[in-house]
């Protein structure tokens, strides 16, 4: 049985989560969401940077005139009572915000604000190898958005669009994915990804500016960087430095951190995971999966173990 998902409030059951065919979402994206990571660590399954997320979520649904009737503790109890309830001790998080039933039109002002929460179970983004040999990607044809055309720091349904068409393009070159260049020509980010190069010991990433969203693991990863005392500079990047990169990663929720072996099949640095890579992942996961955390950023769920839930049962 699939987990029961939360739904303004209340709790339903997987197969009871529908909208109507008219609702506003289907026919103009007027959707926000969250991707968010619960993993079972040493000390218990715990939510990674949860208050972090549901912030983000409340921020894009404002710049949307969206009215989440919920304040950021309630959606991030919510968060954790689904969790609970599902029984997972890891699982993949989904909060979205859409425009549901009203007035049809472009106008959504009108329209009902529902609000979601599902979890399941989800195991690496771009394939269980990926962390370790790397991926195979391109600079994608499609550019990410111009400044003042679509809210880039907001996560939105509607602006997956862009990013759907890049992975598709990848996927069909016989890449894992594309990365994306700003309107004048700088890289921005992947298609559901931030991006890291690192050359000569120096970490650069795309500027917000880039219209790139600002990633929540991207801002862990600059941090953790920083803690072991790298330097972390954000900076337009010429496509051709991802040529000349010693090593690029993606990083993301669903990604984490993703080394790239390969860009438009110029071989970066010896064509494997690179150590300051390497670094960078062992420092994520000493977090999220070993659960030492200075920085505060794991919050705790009681879901038993299997063996106690059965005990119990």
């Amino acid at each position: 049985m699939e987990p029961d998902i939360w739904y303004n409030g209340d709790f339903i059951d997987h197969e009871d989560a529908e909208i109507h065919v008219l609702s506003h979402v289907i026919h103009y994206g007027s959707s926000v969401f969250e991707g968010i990571r619960c993993y079972e660590t040493e000390q218990g399954p715990a939510v990674f940077r949860l208050e972090e997320h549901m912030q983000r979520l409340i921020d894009s649904a404002k710049v949307y005139r969206m009215e989440i009737p919920y304040s950021l503790d309630e959606l991030a109890e919510a968060v954790v009572d689904t969790i609970e309830r599902s029984g997972l001790q890891g699982c993949y998080i989904r909060p979205v915000v859409l425009r549901g039933e009203g007035p049809m039109g472009v106008n959504p002002l009108d329209n009902s604000v529902e609000t979601f929460i599902a979890v399941w179970e989800w195991g690496q983004y771009l394939g269980e190898e990926a962390l370790e040999q790397g991926v195979d990607v391109e600079v994608a044809s499609w550019n990410r958005m111009a400044p003042n055309t679509l809210p880039a720091m907001a996560k939105a349904g509607g602006n997956y669009l862009n990013a759907s068409l890049v992975k598709m393009n990848a996927i069909k070159n016989g890449k894992m994915e594309g990365i994306m260049l700003s309107t004048d020509g700088y890289v921005a980010e992947g298609s559901g990804e931030n991006l890291f190069v690192v050359k000569d010991d120096t970490l650069y990433t795309a500027p917000t500016g880039m219209s790139i969203l600002p990633g929540i693991t991207r801002a862990s990863i600059i941090s953790l960087a920083e803690d072991r005392g790298y330097e972390v500079e954000e900076k337009q990047i010429p496509r051709e430095a991802l040529y000349t990169a010693d090593e690029l990663f993606f990083t993301g929720t669903a990604a984490e951190v993703t080394p790239i072996r390969t860009v438009d099949d110029y071989t970066i640095g010896a064509g494997s995971r690179g150590p300051v890579t390497k670094e960078m992942q062992d420092a994520f996961f000493e977090v999220v999966e070993g659960g030492r955390d200075p920085h505060d950023w794991l919050t705790f769920v009681d879901v038993p173990a299997a063996d106690e839930a059965e005990m119990t049962a």
